[in-house]
């Protein structure tokens, strides 16, 4: 899933491609479920600034579009500030993403209350030595990505793949789209890699393998320890996610997945 924005440094969440130098992002057969996932945001705590509360709603929908996956993310949010003022934002993010990891298009668009906040689109290609992405909006503009990037769903790979190896952290670059300012490096912690059943009221995901895991997201290049943003889930092995721990800084909210819908079986590629 990707990064929420409005200047809060947004988030998404998946190996490897060509054989990066890191033995950790090794590729491993990971398959990944199409689906569409609706997740009810509460408010968990307020830690300082002008939020006094918050609620919201997530849908996201992944679809196989056999060289690629097609990706819709939607996030709802009404804050209330100390003064009681009501803000109503949403960010519509969507991608395809090439399963060689080759190429991804991107489109972030964001508003506030009903009026355009931002939008961010253009295309990133990779190679085994590196990319580049070029931006056509909010102005054209190109930024090299060093070899080893990984988009979104190639991120959710290596996370599941490191998670089934029994491997505790990684570190691999990630280039989602949601911003305009490149890359971001993340560091990933895996709580543990646990067996069937897990405890869902979906009986599809309570089959599966699943692990909690830690996403911390950080300028490239930065020498600042502080994360630009943090996001804790629960994946499954089919790169769905639930009981999402949100942190926005000045407040957290916690998600649940109210519906999950898997993809019927569509033509074959």
């Amino acid at each position: 899933m990707a990064r929420p924005g409005w200047g809060l440094p947004a988030a998404a969440l998946v190996a490897v491609l060509w054989g990066a130098a890191d033995p950790a992002l090794a590729e491993a057969p990971v398959a990944l479920a199409p689906h569409r996932a609706v997740y009810d945001l509460t408010l968990v705590a307020v830690t300082g600034g002008d939020t006094i509360s918050a609620s919201g709603t997530m849908t996201y929908a992944v679809s196989d579009a056999c060289s690629a996956w097609s990706t819709q993310q939607q996030l709802k949010l009404q804050t209330v500030s100390r003064s009681g003022s009501v803000t109503e934002m949403v960010s519509d993010y969507a991608t395809l993403e090439a399963k060689d990891g080759h190429d991804l298009v991107f489109q972030t668009v964001q508003t506030t209350n009903g009026h355009p906040a931002s939008r961010v689109t253009g295309e990133a290609t990779m190679t085994p030595t590196g990319g580049e992405i070029r931006y056509t909006q909010p102005r054209a503009h190109t930024i090299t990505l060093p070899a080893g990037t990984l988009f979104p769903m190639a991120h959710t790979r290596a996370i599941i793949s490191a998670g089934e190896r029994g491997q505790a952290s990684l570190a691999p670059s990630l280039f989602d789209g949601t911003g305009e300012d490149g890359p971001q490096d993340t560091y990933i912690m895996i709580l543990g890699w646990h067996q069937p059943p897990t405890a869902s009221p979906f009986p599809a995901l309570a089959r599966l393998p699943s692990g909690r895991v830690h996403v911390a997201f950080y300028t490239a290049a930065s020498h600042d320890m502080r994360p630009d943003y943090e996001i804790g889930m629960r994946y499954f092995a089919n790169g769905v996610s639930d009981d999402l721990d949100m942190d926005f800084g000045d407040f957290r909210m916690h998600g649940t997945l109210h519906s999950f819908t898997p993809a019927p079986e569509g033509h074959r590629c």
